[in-house]
């Protein structure tokens, strides 16, 4: 046992593909490196304008929906993440990194089984054939966030190669759209994990520490009468 024993090893974060239908994980892919850096943006959808407005005048809403909501707030995440054969020496990889790239691309790719049924569905005259669905994708960052996202950037670019011209080491730039009860079916499996997830953004809103008017500088009478 060696002194090191004691330390907590680290939560990856990652992506798990799930069936929508039982619920079950398909796939998961597990970042190698956690990304130093995320970016995260929420749109609020606005009731009297058009979600994410300014704030500016002239917007043209009405004014008994200035404080209105007509859904969850449009959420997008970004980040850049690293994958090097190099750091992986106990698994071979005469590959290099291509299976963990396609995993990756196969989020934004049908598979060709289910383009072969198009066309098939296309040559017997089926006046509209439906998009392809793909399966439901969550991304985890701990268990206090996992969400169903739509990857809507995934950036690639390859830096070392071996003698097959295999990539060795690369880096992903990926953005990610959060799917909400808005975007999703109701009864859909991804809305119920995106409720899961509202909730626990409620529950740390509760645990934080409230903040007192006399920080500010105010009290009870300035914002009761309107005074700032």
């Amino acid at each position: 046992m060696t002194r090191y024993a004691d330390i907590p090893k680290p939560i990856r974060s990652g992506i798990v593909i799930v069936d929508p239908e039982r619920g079950t994980p398909q796939r998961i892919i597990v970042l190698q490196f956690n990304p130093d850096t995320l970016e995260r943006s929420l749109s609020p959808q606005a009731a009297g304008g058009g979600g994410g407005d300014s704030g500016g005048g002239g917007s043209g809403g009405d004014r008994n929906e200035a404080l209105r909501l007509k859904g969850p707030a449009q959420e997008t995440w970004k980040f850049t993440a690293e994958i090097d054969a190099t750091d992986q020496f106990e698994v071979a990889s005469p590959d290099g990194i291509h299976p963990q790239l396609a995993m990756l691309e196969m989020l934004v790719q049908p598979t060709t089984a289910q383009l072969r049924e198009a066309t098939r569905l296309s040559k017997k005259g089926t006046i509209e054939i439906s998009p392809i669905e793909m399966p439901l994708t969550l991304f985890t960052w701990g268990s206090k966030r996992v969400m169903p996202v739509r990857l809507t950037e995934l950036s690639i670019n390859e830096s070392a190669f071996d003698v097959n011209l295999n990539p060795i080491r690369a880096s992903l730039s990926v953005g990610m759209k959060v799917l909400t009860v808005s975007d999703l079916p109701v009864g859909h499996r991804g809305a119920e994990l995106y409720l899961a997830h509202l909730a626990q953004k409620e529950r740390l809103a509760g645990a934080g520490a409230a903040g007192r008017l006399g920080s500010l500088g105010l009290t009870g009478a300035d914002i009761g009468m309107g005074r700032a």
